[in-house]
């Protein structure tokens, strides 16, 4: 049995799923993206899209065979670069399974995929090879599928699928995945000694070990990392720097880490797109909006392994933000650690983020706002209106400063938070018109000692819950029209001062 179940989402998610697209549309007739911008509680500058010449290139024109059998490679590229030689255009891609190895996007190229069009990237991890990514921190790493690199006009569209084979990379944790699904692991994997965890290769499983011995190497090549390959794992879409930028209709599945990642990007626009993990998928997140700015986010599906729609930022100087101007709207998340997520990495400041008119249903935490020492920084002006939950397993809302991010085959007690530098601070939150019908916990949030976390604002909240307002180190937060359901106490507080509900002040 197959880890990735090659429809587009579970039998038993489908009559849910069609929910879901009919509200995302409900809201796409009443509110379209210029509608978001121009009403946005910040000064959201308009979001360029691409522009694409009137020339169409076919993959089958450069050799291209739709057998699933044939990698295409070859073919993807000539398409890709002849097109962006003649000024640019559309790469066409028709229906059928078009099995590849990386696809490196260009300027000025539109890759068309006609319905019924699969890009199935190939489980041969021979065919990644290990790069200097160009991130960030420019680390080495497999190529990516589908990935760009200082593109500027560049678009993925239409009604296909792109498959990233990611069941062939990730490993799988027993605890997280129904019996019929761990006892129908392949047997070309191996199960770790102490039973709990399934890697793909032994590649995979020694991969951390291996990589301690690379500690120091300051001449260590791209290919001194091969061994490495399996445990590293590819981002499925990767973007560096790109500029002027759109994903639309298209779905996204199956990703070996990040289904979608774009870093330090701008004028980025996601339109109508389905991104698609198992929630078991380890590392398995939806979006991952790092370090940009100038972004929407539009009538999306999301189901994940992790975080679904996720903001990160890391390595900006303090009076700079590294991630501005935000907008988030009529999307869903179904399953997911968190709908809408900031953090962990927050040490490149954000700030100027709208989320409105979504739809988080299963998720394990709705708004998730999460950091640590280490990896901090300032985190303000950001609103959160007109969101709608149910059935999420833990808080409806959480702000957490003491976030442990856990490796695979890792226990939290290995993992240290703390550090005198990069301290997050959360400010300047607007939480406003929020319907949450189940949860664990309502409202939970932990800052530090010396930076609590402050100014957060709550108004017409409304949620069905365990327990209630729980809050360690934080000040000045606002609660105004705040209904908290079953449960006792509602308000739970330590360490903090002036939680005001109502005009009363209640720690």
């Amino acid at each position: 049995m197959k880890i990735f179940i090659k429809n587009l989402i579970p039998v038993f998610a489908v009559t849910f799923f069609l929910s879901c697209i009919c509200f995302n549309s409900i809201i796409a007739q009443t509110k379209d993206i210029a509608y978001y911008i121009s009403n946005a509680p910040f000064k959201m500058p308009g979001v360029p899209v691409p522009h694409f010449a009137d020339k169409k290139f076919s993959i089958t024109d450069y050799g291209a065979v739709n057998d699933g059998k044939t990698l295409n490679t070859t073919a993807f590229a000539k398409a890709i670069e002849a097109c962006t030689n003649a000024g640019g255009g559309k790469v066409f891609v028709p229906a059928g399974t078009w099995l590849t190895g990386p696809i490196e996007l260009k300027s000025n190229v539109d890759l068309d995929l006609e319905k019924g069009a699969v890009i199935q990237f190939t489980a041969d991890h021979t065919q990644y090879p290990m790069i200097k990514t160009g991130g960030s921190n420019d680390n080495i790493a497999p190529e990516s599928p589908l990935y760009a690199y200082k593109a500027t006009n560049i678009a993925i569209t239409g009604e296909g699928v792109i498959d990233g084979a990611g069941d062939s990379w990730r490993p799988v944790k027993k605890s997280k995945v129904p019996a019929d699904v761990w006892y129908g692991m392949p047997t070309s994997g191996i199960i770790s000694s102490d039973g709990k965890l399934w890697w793909p290769s032994v590649d995979a499983m020694n991969g951390e070990s291996y990589l301690q011995k690379l500690k120091g190497k300051t001449d260590a090549t791209p290919d001194d990392y091969l061994p490495a390959r399996d445990y590293l794992r590819p981002y499925m879409l990767y973007l560096i720097q790109c500029d002027t930028i759109l994903i639309q209709g298209v779905a996204l599945r199956n990703s070996p880490k990040f289904v979608f990642y774009p870093n330090h990007c701008t004028n980025l626009t996601v339109d109508g797109a389905t991104i698609y993990n198992d929630w078991w998928a380890q590392n398995g997140d939806g979006m991952d909006i790092s370090a940009c700015k100038n972004v929407v986010i539009y009538n999306c599906l999301v189901n994940a392994g992790d975080d679904g729609i996720c903001m990160k930022s890391s390595g900006g100087k303090d009076t700079i933000p590294e991630l501005q101007n935000i907008i988030i709207a009529g999307c869903t998340v179904l399953r997911a650690h968190g709908g809408f997520v900031i953090g962990s990495n927050t040490d490149g400041g954000m700030q100027d983020i709208y989320v409105a008119d979504c739809n988080y249903t299963g998720t394990d935490v709705g708004i998730r706002v999460k950091s640590n020492p280490g990896r901090g920084g300032l985190v303000k002006n950001i609103y959160i209106d007109n969101i709608t939950m149910s059935k999420i397993q833990d808080e409806a809302i959480l702000f957490a400063t003491s976030y442990e991010d856990v490796p695979a085959g890792k226990n939290s007690k290995d993992v240290s938070t703390t550090t005198d530098d990069k301290i997050p601070e959360f400010t300047g939150f607007h939480i406003s018109n929020i319907k949450c019908t189940g949860a664990k916990t309502a409202i939970s949030m932990t800052g530090l000692p010396g930076t609590p976390v402050h100014d957060i604002y709550f108004q017409n909240i409304n949620i069905t819950y365990g327990e209630g307002f729980i809050s360690t180190y934080a000040k000045d937060i606002y609660l105004d029209n705040v209904t908290l359901n079953a449960g006792d106490p509602l308000y739970s507080t330590s360490k903090s001062k002036n939680i005001v509900v109502d005009g009363k002040q209640v720690d």
